[in-house]
C-alpha cells in the first residue's frame, strides 16, 4: 500500500503565526513545518517543475536588464554623481543591480524580501546594502508601540541549537543607534500583521500535487513490480525465512528501471501448482494522470496569475509560430497588472534608502523586451511592400522623390580569422575585397574546410596600409591617410583596466582630465597629434610615474542583424584595428572621410563622433582606458574608484545634451541615424 499515490488536498499550506513562551522571536511555519514556513516554500520551488519555471521567468522579468537614472533637465551634479556610484557599488562585491537580482527572487517565491542596511561612523549615511535571505529571518515580538524593532537571523532555523538566531535591529532612520540593520518588508497579506506571504499561496496545494505525482512515477520507475502485480505461489506455505529469501530474489531480478524487459522462467510438474501472476491495473490510468497533469498546470498558472504558459517556457499544444499575437499580449498583460506591482514595491523601498542619502532621484527598471517580430526581415520584405512594411512601422509612405537604401552584394560569412571574415566561395572573397579596397582572395583552413579572404595575401587583409591595389575612390584615400596620420597601435606595456560603450560622454567633456583629476593629478598638454603621442587628456601624477590614457575604438553592434556588404568607412575603421584620442576622432568631422553621407547625402563632412558611418550604421564607439607607466614605476592608485566617478560625472556633463548618441549606432537612433524617415 506504500506505493498508492494519495494526496490529502485537505493539507493544510498556509503559515500559522504564533509567539512562543520563552521565545524573543515570532515562530512562522505550518504544522508540518514548524517554523519553517519559509523553508517549506523553497522545497516547493524545488519540488514541482512548473511553479518553478513561474518563479524563475517572474524573478527575471521583475528584475529586468538594470537599474538607471531618468534624466531630468534641472539635475543636480553632485547628487548624479553620487547615485551612479551607488548604483554600481551597492557594497564592496555587487552592483545594486545584482543586490535587486536576488530581492526580486525573494520577493515572488517568499512575498517578502530582507536587507542588511550598513550606515556609516557618523550615522549620516548608507554605505552598504546586503541581500539577506528571508529564509533565515524571524520577527521579533513587538515593542509596547506594536511595532518590530528587532529581527532574528539564524543560518539554520531547523537547528537553533547549532545555529543560534542572533538579535538584528530594524531599520528606522530615526534611530540609528545600531550601525547595522535590517529592513524587512514585501506586498501586503491579509491577516498578517508581521510577515508576508507569496501571491501565489491559494496555489501552494496545488504544487504539492504536482511534487506528489512526480514522487510518485519516480517511486514506479525505481520500484516496478510493487503494487503492479500479484504474484500468487501454489506448491505450499514456505516458511518466514523462505517468504523473505523468495521476496529478495524476486526484487533482485526484476524490481527497478535497470530490471526491465527481464521475463519469469518457472519450472512445474503439476500444471495446478504453478505461480500466478495477476496484473493489477488502474481503468484508463494514462488518462486519469494527463488530466491531472493538466489540471494542476492550469491551476498553478492561475494561482501566479500566468495568462499564457508559453510566456513561462512551458508548452503548449499550439506553439509559438500559431500564438505570437497572445504571446505578444500576455506580455504586456504580465508586465502591467502583475510585474509592475512588484517593481513599484522595490523602487519605492530604494527612494527610501536614497532619500537618506540626499540621493533621491527617480530610478526605473530598464524592462526586459517582449518578443514582439513573428517573422524574419527576409520573409518580411518577400511578401509585403515598402510602403506596407513603413505603414507596420507607423512610418508615412516615401515620397515620389524618396528612396530606401538597398545593399546589392548578399555575402554568407563562414566565420572570422585574425579579425577578419572568412567565406565559402572565392566570389564572395572577391566580392568583399572591393568594397574595403583591395582585389584577389586568399586561402585558410577553418575547421578542416577550405574558406577564403579577401585580398591576394594576409598581411595585406589585417593591413590594408601594405596593399599595392590601384585606389581612386578619394573618399578611401583621405580615410586611409587619416588612419595612417591618427590611428595608434597599443603598446605592450599599457595596461587595459576598464572598457565601456561611450554612453552619455559629451564630445567636450574632458574624460581623462577628470580621472586624472580624481586622483589629484596634473595634467601635461602636448603638441601636435601623431600616433602614440600624449593625447591632451593623458595625465600624469606628480612623480611623473603612472599616467592614465584614454583611446577609443570603432566597434560593431553584433546584436543587430545585417544582410549584404559593409560600406567602404565601416570596412576601414575595423579593419584597421587602430585606437583613436576623441581630438583625433572630432577633427574627423572636418574632413571628407566618408562622402556622401553627410545631411541631405549633399554634405562632405559630418560628425563621426555621432553618427559614426552615417544613416542605418550598425556601429558605434567603444571607450578604453589604460594605465601605463613612464618609467616602469607603478604608483598605489586606484582605479576602479577613480573611473565609476569620473563616468558618473561624464554623464551628468551639463552642456549641450547630444552626448547619448555616441553610445547608438545609427541604426538604433530616430529614422535609423537619418534626418527625416525613409
Amino acid at each position: 500500500m506504500e506505493n498508492i499515490l494519495s494526496i490529502n488536498l485537505e493539507t493544510s499550506t498556509a503559515p500559522v503565526v504564533q509567539e512562543v513562551r520563552g521565545r524573543d522571536y515570532i515562530e512562522y511555519g505550518t504544522e508540518d513545518w514548524k517554523n519553517l514556513y519559509p523553508q517549506f516554500l523553497i522545497d516547493l520551488y524545488y519540488s514541482s517543475s512548473t511553479h518553478a519555471a513561474i518563479i524563475n521567468q517572474t524573478a527575471e522579468i521583475i528584475a529586468g536588464e538594470d537599474l538607471v537614472c531618468e534624466e531630468e533637465d534641472a539635475i543636480n551634479l553632485e547628487t548624479f554623481v553620487k547615485l551612479k556610484k551607488f548604483l554600481r557599488h551597492a557594497n564592496s562585491n555587487e552592483s545594486l543591480h545584482q543586490v535587486i537580482k536576488k530581492v526580486a527572487f525573494d520577493f515572488k517565491l517568499q512575498g517578502a524580501y530582507a536587507l542588511h542596511i550598513v550606515w556609516n561612523r557618523e550615522r549620516t549615511e548608507i554605505v552598504e546594502l546586503y541581500h539577506v535571505p528571508v529564509e533565515r529571518v524571524r520577527a521579533g515580538r513587538p515593542n509596547e508601540l506594536g511595532q518590530i524593532d528587532t529581527y532574528f537571523i539564524s543560518a539554520d532555523w531547523a537547528n537553533t541549537r547549532t545555529n543560534k538566531p542572533y538579535p538584528v535591529a530594524a531599520f528606522n532612520v530615526n534611530d540609528r543607534t545600531s550601525g547595522s540593520q535590517l529592513l524587512y518588508t514585501g506586498a501586503y497579506s491579509p491577516n498578517m500583521d508581521v510577515y508576508h506571504t507569496p501571491d501565489y499561496i491559494a496555489g501552494c496545494n496545488w504544487a504539492l500535487v504536482d511534487q506528489r505525482v512526480a514522487e510518485f512515477h519516480l517511486n514506479n520507475i525505481e520500484n516496478g513490480f510493487s503494487g503492479s502485480y500479484f504474484i500468487s505461489f501454489a506448491n505450499g506455505i514456505p516458511t518466514q525465512e523462505e517468504r523473505r529469501q523468495i521476496e529478495q530474489s524476486l526484487t533482485d531480478k526484476f524490481v527497478g528501471a535497470a530490471n526491465s524487459g527481464k521475463f519469469i522462467l518457472t519450472f512445474s510438474d503439476d500444471k495446478t501448482r504453478t505461480p500466478e501472476i495477476t496484473p493489477i491495473s488502474v481503468s484508463d490510468a494514462d488518462k486519469q494522470y494527463l488530466a491531472l497533469q493538466e489540471l494542476l498546470v492550469s491551476n498553478i498558472c492561475a494561482a501566479h496569475r500566468i495568462t499564457s504558459k508559453t510566456l513561462m517556457g512551458i508548452d503548449t499544444n499550439n506553439g509559438f509560430t500559431s500564438n505570437a499575437d497572445e504571446l505578444i499580449n500576455a506580455a504586456n498583460f504580465y508586465q502591467n497588472t502583475v510585474v509592475r506591482g512588484f517593481q513599484l514595491n522595490i523602487l519605492n523601498t530604494l527612494q527610501t534608502i536614497f532619500s537618506v542619502n540626499n540621493i533621491d532621484l527617480p530610478v526605473e527598471f530598464v524592462q526586459l523586451k517582449p518578443i514582439t517580430v513573428q517573422f524574419d526581415s527576409k520573409t518580411i520584405r518577400e511578401v509585403m511592400t515598402i510602403d506596407e512594411i513603413r505603414s507596420d512601422l507607423g512610418l508615412e509612405p516615401l515620397g515620389e522623390d524618396e528612396d530606401t537604401v538597398e545593399q546589392d552584394v548578399k555575402l554568407s560569412k563562414a566565420g572570422m580569422i585574425d579579425g577578419q571574415p572568412v567565406f565559402t566561395t572565392i566570389e564572395e572573397a572577391e566580392a568583399h575585397a572591393k568594397t574595403i579596397g583591395c582585389e584577389g582572395y586568399h586561402e585558410h583552413d577553418l575547421e578542416g574546410q577550405t574558406v577564403y579572404m579577401a585580398c591576394k595575401d594576409h598581411s595585406e587583409a589585417t593591413d590594408l596600409k601594405k596593399c599595392d591595389c590601384k585606389k581612386t575612390d578619394n573618399d578611401f584615400t583621405e580615410l586611409e591617410s587619416f588612419i595612417a596620420d591618427f590611428g595608434e597601435d597599443i603598446p605592450e606595456d599599457w595596461e587595459l583596466i576598464d572598457e565601456e560603450i561611450v554612453d552619455g560622454e559629451h564630445q567636450d567633456f574632458n574624460y581623462e582630465a577628470e580621472l586624472n583629476s580624481y586622483n589629484k593629478t596634473e595634467l601635461a598638454s602636448t603638441g601636435t597629434a601623431r600616433p602614440n603621442a600624449r593625447s591632451e587628456q593623458d595625465g600624469t601624477n606628480k612623480s611623473d610615474n603612472d599616467f592614465y590614457k584614454v583611446r577609443y575604438v570603432y566597434t560593431k553592434d553584433n546584436f543587430l542583424s545585417q544582410e549584404g556588404s559593409t560600406r567602404d568607412f565601416c570596412s576601414k575603421m575595423m579593419s584597421a584595428r587602430k585606437v583613436y584620442r576623441k581630438e583625433d576622432i572630432l577633427q574627423m568631422g572636418s574632413r571628407p572621410v566618408n562622402k556622401g553621407w553627410g545631411p541631405k547625402g549633399n554634405s562632405a563632412t559630418y560628425s563621426i563622433w555621432l553618427y559614426k558611418g552615417g544613416g542605418n550604421c550598425h556601429h558605434f564607439w567603444l571607450r578604453q582606458i589604460y594605465k601605463t607607466s613612464l618609467r616602469g614605476a607603478k604608483s598605489n592608485i586606484k582605479p576602479s574608484e577613480a573611473i565609476s566617478y569620473t563616468k558618473a560625472l561624464s554623464e551628468g556633463f551639463t552642456a549641450e545634451r547630444n552626448d547619448k548618441l555616441v553610445a547608438k549606432p545609427p541604426k538604433r537612433m530616430k529614422n535609423n541615424g537619418f534626418l527625416k524617415p525613409r
